[in-house]
C-alpha cells in the first residue's frame, strides 16, 4: 500500500489544509500520515474569533521518532507553512526522509490574487524559494509563481508566457513545476505542468466558473499528489487533479453563500475513485 505523509496544518472546523488533504488522498487508496503545523478551531478564511496553537516546535520530535521507526514513505507533501522556522525544519525532514524512489511536492501556499498572504514578508518567499528546489514537484498559483521568479504579477498573458513561467520555475531546481488557475481567455481554466527532462508542456482545462470557493487549492494539490503517487501519467495527474476540483466548485454553487466556509468535496469522492480507475484526460 502506498504511503504518503502530508505535513501542514489542520483547521478544527473548515474545509482547507488537513481537513482535506487526509481525507481527499485516503480515498485514492493511499495511506495517509500527517504532520500537524498549527491546530486552529476553524480556518481562517470567514471565520471570527478563532484560537490558533502553533506546533512548529513538535515537528522535530516527530520525525525524530519516525527515524528511529525507519519509516519509509512514496512521497512527502508540505501545504500551508506558517513561518520560515517551519520551513527550516520542513527542508530538514526532506533531507531525512527523502529518499531516490520517493517524490517530493510542494504547494508554496502564501499568496494569491497579486499579494503575499498576511504576516509573510520577502524573507519567506526567499525561503520558501530554497525549498521548492528541493521538490520533485511544485503547484504554484500565478501569483506564488511570479513572488517566486522575483517578477510582477500578471493577470492577462498568453500560452507562450505561462510555459516561460514553467520552464523558469524549473530553474530554481524542480524537475517538474505545475501552475495552477491557468487561463488564456474567460470561457477556460485549468493547469499547466512542464516536464523539463522531455522540454514538454501539458494542460488540463475545464469551463471557467467565475467563483472562489475556499480549500480549492488545497484539493487540487491534493489529488494531484495521490495521483503523482498512484504513478499516474503527467497529463492524468493534472486532468484527475482539474476535474475534481471543478466537480467540487460546482457541487457547492447551490449553496454559495457558504462557500467561504469550503467546498462539499465529500459528495464527489465517488467520482475522484472513478476518476483514479479510468481516464480523465482534457487536453487544451
Amino acid at each position: 500500500m502506498k504511503k504518503v505523509v502530508t505535513i501542514q496544518d489542520i483547521s478544527c472546523f473548515g474545509k482547507c489544509s488537513l481537513t482535506v488533504a487526509l481525507p481527499v488522498i485516503s480515498a485514492m487508496g493511499i495511506e495517509t500520515a500527517v504532520i500537524p503545523t498549527a491546530v486552529l478551531s476553524t480556518h481562517t478564511g470567514g471565520f471570527q474569533g478563532w484560537t490558533f496553537r502553533d506546533l512548529t516546535n513538535d515537528i522535530p520530535d516527530i520525525a525524530a521518532h519516525w527515524k528511529k521507526l525507519d519509516l519509509k514513505f512514496d512521497a512527502i507533501y508540505t501545504g500551508y507553512l506558517g513561518s520560515k522556522e517551519q520551513i527550516k525544519i520542513v527542508s530538514d525532514f526532506f533531507d531525512d526522509f527523502g529518499r531516490e524512489d520517493n517524490l517530493i511536492i510542494v504547494d508554496p501556499a502564501m499568496a494569491d490574487n497579486g499579494k503575499l498572504y498576511a504576516g509573510f514578508t520577502d524573507d519567506f518567499v526567499q525561503e520558501m524559494t530554497k525549498l521548492c528546489s528541493k521538490a520533485d514537484f511544485i503547484i504554484p498559483n500565478m501569483t506564488e509563481a511570479a513572488f517566486l521568479l522575483g517578477i510582477p504579477y500578471k493577470e492577462d498573458y498568453d500560452r507562450a508566457y505561462a510555459e516561460d513561467i514553467l520552464r523558469r520555475l524549473a530553474g530554481l531546481g524542480c524537475k517538474t513545476p505545475v501552475l495552477t488557475g491557468v487561463h488564456f481567455d474567460s470561457e477556460k481554466q485549468g493547469a499547466a505542468l512542464y516536464d523539463s527532462v522531455n522540454d514538454k508542456f501539458y494542460y488540463s482545462f475545464r469551463n471557467n466558473i467565475d467563483k472562489t470557493v475556499h480549500g480549492t487549492g488545497d484539493i487540487f494539490a491534493s489529488v494531484f499528489t495521490g495521483a503523482a503517487v498512484l504513478g499516474k501519467n503527467y497529463q492524468d495527474m493534472i486532468g484527475i487533479a482539474v476535474n475534481y476540483t471543478v466537480d467540487c466548485i460546482e457541487v457547492t454553487l447551490p449553496h454559495f453563500d457558504e462557500s467561504w466556509y469550503g467546498s462539499s468535496f465529500e459528495l464527489c469522492l465517488g467520482k475522484l475513485i472513478e476518476y483514479v480507475k479510468g481516464d480523465t484526460n482534457e487536453n487544451a
